[in-house]
């Protein structure tokens, strides 16, 4: 417990965060419902402790809001994948405007920027699209993520809730009940089946640039085994450089982590393509992250789609 107040002092002393606060960090990311007492508990510290890291993090804008994250898969609709040059933002966003409705959009060190597309029509033809119609951009790359297999499909009262908790998915059962005319214990039970379905996160999104003292990246591994083995003998390996969760869907894994230096972040990567199993990976340093949700609000208005998992050359 010393050594947690010891590093506490040294980052508050430094500015920066400190292994606690990207414990923490992880945690919100993971399940942003989670009690503050309940995280403290885990990591050895107060839940007091916790929760004047997270406000330390909000009003530093570490963390820039809290989100729902849901795979459109399970709300019927296609998602697809593109690595494209450039870093202008609003460009960028508006040319995926023209082929579907933006999911993710990072732009990325070195000039290239990830994003994810909800697609119109059925994703094979959203990618031929996406070929023809994003000419201001090059594309470098294009897969599908689907994950239709993960988890149930999403309707009916749960489908009514996300709209709420798109706003905020810390919010409390009983006030959504009450909007909705629902009872509380319905409410209450809807989120925990939302909690419990593996393509739903109650997360952040957080600001890469303000993670001082550490260095966020994603490692994307494709591998032409058992994908979810593959994720288990990873996480043994490297779980404790784990930022949140790893995203499965068919032949990738695609690992969140953190690095102290750019050396150790080489050391990991390099660890992680000569995992056996492994095919060949790619590594992306986010410089902003955002998750726009007007799709999902709309379809939690009503709507509807299709999806699976394949890399396109």
């Amino acid at each position: 417990m010393q050594g947690v107040r010891r590093g506490a002092q040294q980052g508050a002393r430094s500015g920066g965060l400190d292994s606690l606060d990207m414990r923490i960090l992880g945690r919100v990311l993971n399940n942003c419902r989670e009690s503050n007492r309940q995280a403290g508990r885990a990591l050895g510290v107060s839940g007091g402790a916790v929760g004047a890291r997270i406000s330390k993090m909000v009003a530093s804008g570490a963390i820039e809001r809290f989100s729902l994250q849901v795979e459109p898969p399970v709300l019927g609709r296609g998602v697809f994948y593109a690595v494209v040059s450039g870093r202008d933002y609003d460009e960028i966003a508006g040319q995926v405007r023209l082929v579907g409705e933006p999911f993710l959009i990072v732009p990325c060190v070195g000039g290239v920027t990830v994003c994810g597309i909800v697609a119109r029509d059925e994703v094979e033809r959203g990618i031929e699209l996406a070929r023809g119609l994003m000419r201001d951009v090059r594309v470098l790359s294009m897969f599908e993520a689907g994950g239709g297999e993960r988890g149930g499909r999403i309707a009916g009262t749960d489908l009514a809730v996300v709209g709420r908790l798109a706003e905020d998915p810390r919010r409390g059962a009983g006030g959504i009940a009450g909007e909705l005319g629902l009872s509380t214990r319905t409410v209450a039970r809807s989120i925990k089946r939302l909690q419990g379905n593996a393509a739903v996160r109650f997360s952040a999104v957080y600001d890469p640039t303000k993670i001082k003292g550490y260095i966020p990246h994603v490692i994307v591994a494709w591998t032409d085994g058992d994908a979810s083995r593959m994720a288990g003998r990873l996480g043994r390996r490297f779980g404790k450089s784990y930022l949140q969760t790893p995203f499965v869907a068919r032949n990738q894994i695609v690992l969140f982590m953190y690095s102290r230096d750019i050396f150790e972040l080489d050391n990991l990567t390099e660890a992680v393509r000569g995992t056996e199993g492994v095919g060949s990976i790619d590594l992306f340093i986010p410089k902003r992250i955002s998750f726009p949700d007007e799709w999902l609000r709309g379809i939690a208005r009503g709507g509807g789609g299709g999806g699976g998992a394949r890399r396109h050359k």
